[in-house]
């Protein structure tokens, strides 16, 4: 293991350059500092900025800035040619990579596709780096209270180097195989999602049809085999599950520009392996079209809305 990124099982040596300090990232920063990494900060965004300092996380004007002393990058920007922009360089700007310490381990949360993370992993490994891809899930709230889950693509020894640092943003991490094997995972589970999502939807507007309460429905099948996590955690309609974002006019959570995100990472894959698949594509053009008819801003458990608007009087 590389004396630079040993320090983490040691929560004040481990020094972290945290790029992408938004909606996700930012929350994720502040519960490291909160556990005593010491973290430097840097985003595109000036208000994401004054936000991450008004909650103590040093800042600098530039990402190569910082690198300095870093033993981890971690990185959670909104696609994967940002990412493999930013190891890479771009404009003649040198990269991250280039800038880093060697040994330096990078550490990606963002959600990419599966090809762009095993591209970065490469890239880092042949620059003398070390390299996790560790996409998360649980939204805007899990990170705000540490209870994200990691879905983590590495070897395992660097698995081991990085896990002390992802239980402190969440509250399970899975080792998922090697390099990719994380964005596998994610972009698995939000293609069941984002169907279940959809499933669950029409069914509370069928109900509705032939005139069943939306608690009836709900108690039915949250004890039935129509019990999943769009139900039970996130339902589409108000009142059976008072946090649910459908209580809050679907204020996000995990909005509709997302899931159409993450349900094309899914289609991507499903063409580029050519699996018989059906429903994802079809979920993919469903949200798509969401997004693009204003709930992009929306939780995606919004798309209810959507198919009542449209369905028959």
């Amino acid at each position: 293991m590389s004396d630079n990124v040993q320090p983490l099982g040691q929560p004040a040596a481990g020094s972290i350059a945290f790029l992408g300090l938004g909606h996700m990232g930012g929350p994720m920063a502040v519960n490291l500092v909160k556990a005593g990494y010491t973290v430097t900060g840097f985003d595109v965004v000036p208000a994401a900025l004054d936000t991450a300092r008004s909650h103590g996380i040093p800042t600098v004007d530039s990402a190569v800035d910082a690198l300095a002393g870093a033993a981890v990058v971690l990185t959670m920007l909104p696609s994967g040619r940002h990412v493999l922009d930013a190891y890479r360089g771009t404009d003649g700007q040198p990269g991250l990579l280039q800038a880093a310490a060697p040994g330096t381990l990078f550490l990606d949360c963002s959600t990419i596709n599966v090809d762009e993370a095993r591209e970065a992993a490469a890239l880092a490994v042949a620059a003398g780096h070390r390299s996790v891809d560790a996409p998360v899930s649980g939204g805007v709230v899990g990170a705000e209270a540490g209870t994200l889950t990691f879905m983590v693509g590495a070897l395992p020894e660097d698995f081991e180097a990085v896990k002390p640092m992802l239980d402190v943003m969440g509250k399970r991490v899975v080792h998922c195989g090697e390099h990719g094997a994380g964005q596998a995972a994610k972009i698995c589970n939000n293609l069941i999602l984002g169907v279940s999502m959809i499933a669950v939807s029409e069914a509370f507007v069928l109900g509705e049809k032939l005139g069943l309460t939306h608690q009836a429905l709900f108690d039915v099948a949250s004890a039935a085999s129509g019990q999943c996590w769009a139900l039970t955690t996130n339902c589409p309609v108000p009142g059976p599950v008072p946090t649910s974002p459908a209580n809050r006019d679907y204020q996000p959570g995990f909005a509709g520009a997302l899931m159409a995100k993450d349900l094309k990472l899914a289609l991507n894959a499903l063409q580029s392996t050519g699996v018989a698949a059906r429903l994802g594509p079809l979920a993919s053009e469903i949200y798509d079209t969401f997004a693009a008819e204003g709930g992009a801003g929306r939780d995606f458990s919004g798309i209810i809305t959507d198919i009542r608007d449209k369905s028959a009087s």
